[in-house]
């Protein structure tokens, strides 16, 4: 196995989840039924602050150097993720499952796979956000968006070459593979019970 072949057998397996992860039921999940500019905002500032603090940690404590370099760049985008979204909510809700998944896993394999996965999710999110931002005509923070977006996916390609070149045998992408499988089962999880407290059947796609 190779870093985009863990991609396309991510994609594969949880083609269902990945689609209602990437459809505007998401979104409305993630703000608490509210489709708004401002709930949205504060949303994407909450991801990108409970993203930019454990990346960090992951940067400080990981023992390859290749690795807490990467982890250490997300970070930093994740910075200015929370910059860029301009919200005036500056207090972050980080009851998020799939970063308390994240937070958990203990060695480089696994950190790797779990970006990978991180990074498919919430790029799919982004595109909503995007979607949201073109139908109110708000070009400024579609624009943004996108680059937020651009940016989830560069850290895709990241991710899948850093496991490339820690994963050294079968052991090693299992590893990565079941974290990566954990992480997008956490957001899935997540969504279908946010939106199920909200009375709310998370199955159609829309």
């Amino acid at each position: 196995m190779n870093g985009y072949e863990l991609i396309e057998a991510l994609r594969d397996d949880h083609e269902t989840a990945l689609s209602r992860l990437g459809s505007s039921k998401a979104l409305y999940a993630l703000t608490g039924g509210e489709m708004d500019a401002p709930a949205i905002r504060a949303a994407a500032r909450d991801e990108a602050e409970t993203a930019a603090r454990l990346f960090e940690e992951w940067a400080e404590i990981e023992d390859d150097s290749d690795a807490a370099d990467l982890f250490s760049a997300v970070a930093d985008a994740e910075t200015d993720h929370r910059d860029a979204v301009e919200s005036e909510d500056t207090n972050p809700d980080t009851d998020r499952r799939m970063y308390e998944v994240l937070d958990g896993f203990e060695n480089t394999e696994e950190r790797a796979g779990g970006l990978l996965a991180r990074s498919i999710v919430a790029s799919r999110l982004a595109g909503q956000m995007v979607g949201f931002f073109v139908g109110s005509a708000d070009t400024s923070s579609a624009d943004a968006f996108r680059s937020i977006r651009d940016d989830y996916d560069d850290q895709l390609d990241r991710a899948a070459e850093l496991l490339d070149s820690v994963c050294d045998d079968d052991a090693d992408w299992e590893r990565a593979h079941a974290a990566a499988d954990t992480v997008v089962d956490a957001a899935y999880d997540q969504y279908v019970e946010t939106l199920e407290s909200m009375g709310v059947k998370p199955k159609n796609v829309c």
